[in-house]
């Protein structure tokens, strides 16, 4: 993957945002360029299982369920076939297990009635299975379909805030400002850095500021010193 082009060196507060775009994503091409979803699946279903499951939750503790889980319902006609209790035998170290296995005997109930037990590629039909929201209709489109794609966990709203890529207050803003700035060649990859960065770098509590090598462009560090 190419750098992108920049103008003469400037500090990281007196770059246009645009530049600074280019800059951050230069250093996410060099240092982390083979980012991609740490969630097991082997097919399209499977990871909107897995997704869907994700939410409030670790991609460990779902990996960690869900071999057992695909298992017993591998593909959306079994899935369809089953009882809420018996998917919640699953899932139970999962948060919320209650309203994921609803969501999941209904999803694919929908996917069985609705388009022939296939996940949809398109995000309006993904949204329309219950469960599904804007999120996890767009990591399928990412990484299942390999469109361009900007899904926002809390992960890539703090990452992307904290750095000025954006000053948002919701996911759907963040999205669409994210989106506007970088390359579509690049997009869906661009989740994976932010997301990944925020999961073990750029954590909510205890960042680990001395290990970031993106720390001259966080604006939490102005003033400083950094």
């Amino acid at each position: 993957m190419c750098l992108l082009s920049l103008p003469t060196h400037r500090k990281p507060n007196e770059m246009k945002k645009d530049d600074r775009y280019k800059a951050i994503l230069n250093w996410f091409i060099t240092n982390m360029n083979e980012a991609e979803s740490e969630l097991n699946f082997s097919n399209n279903f499977e990871l909107l299982v897995a997704v869907m499951l994700s939410a409030q939750c670790t991609d460990k503790r779902v990996n960690m369920v869900t071999p057992a889980l695909f298992k017993a319902y591998p593909d959306a006609k079994t899935m369809s076939a089953a009882t809420v209790d018996d998917v919640k035998r699953y899932i139970s170290s999962i948060s919320y297990p209650n309203s994921k296995a609803k969501h999941l005997v209904a999803m694919a109930q929908k996917l069985v009635t609705d388009f022939d037990g296939e996940v949809p590629s398109e995000i309006e039909a993904l949204t329309s299975l219950p469960g599904v929201g804007r999120k996890t209709a767009n990591v399928m489109e990412a990484v299942a379909f390999g469109k361009a794609a900007m899904p926002v966990d809390t992960h890539v709203f703090r990452v992307s805030n904290r750095l000025g890529l954006v000053k948002t207050t919701t996911p759907l803003a963040t999205e669409k400002e994210l989106t506007k700035h970088i390359p579509e060649d690049i997009l869906s990859k661009a989740h994976h850095w932010l997301l990944l960065h925020g999961r073990y770098v750029c954590t909510s509590r205890a960042p680990k500021c001395d290990k970031c090598g993106l720390k001259a462009y966080c604006k939490e560090m102005e003033g400083k010193g950094e």
